[in-house]
C-alpha cells in the first residue's frame, strides 16, 4: 500500500473519531458531515490504489460503483452507504439545524466503520 493511500485511510479513521466526538456533544449535523468525508476518503484511497483520481465528489462515488460494485468486488450496500451519507451531509451542511437525527448519524458512523474496515482489508490483501 502506498503512503498516499495509507494517509487517506488514516484521515478517514480520524474523521470517524471526529464524528463520534461531535455526536457525543449533540452536533448531529456536523457528525453526519464528518462521517460522509470518512467514507469519501476511504473510497478515494481505494480508487487511488488503482491510480484513479477525480476532482468531483460525484465522480468518486460513480467510479466506486462502476469499478468496484458493478464488478462484484464490493457489495452494493457499500455504494448505498456513501450515497446516503452524501445526502445526509447535504442536509446537515445546508439544511435547518438538527436536520440529521441522532439515530441516523449514529447509523451512518457505523456504516463508515464497516466501509473503512472492508476497504482496508481489501487493500491489505492486495
Amino acid at each position: 500500500m502506498t503512503e498516499p493511500v495509507r494517509e487517506l485511510l488514516d484521515k478517514a479513521a480520524q474523521s470517524i473519531s471526529a464524528a463520534e466526538l461531535l455526536l457525543k456533544d449533540d452536533y448531529t449535523d456536523f457528525a453526519a458531515s464528518r462521517t460522509y468525508y470518512a467514507m469519501f476518503y476511504t473510497i478515494e484511497a481505494l480508487l487511488l490504489s488503482r491510480e484513479y483520481s477525480f476532482s468531483k465528489h460525484s465522480a468518486v462515488i460513480s467510479a466506486f460503483g462502476k469499478e468496484f460494485v458493478k464488478t462484484g468486488i464490493f457489495d452494493s450496500r457499500f455504494h448505498h452507504f456513501i450515497l446516503n451519507a452524501f445526502d445526509l451531509r447535504n442536509a446537515g451542511d445546508y439544511g435547518a439545524i438538527h436536520a440529521v437525527s441522532e439515530e441516523k448519524a449514529r447509523q451512518t458512523i457505523e456504516e463508515a466503520r464497516e466501509l473503512l474496515a472492508a476497504i482496508s482489508q481489501y487493500l491489505e490483501a492486495e
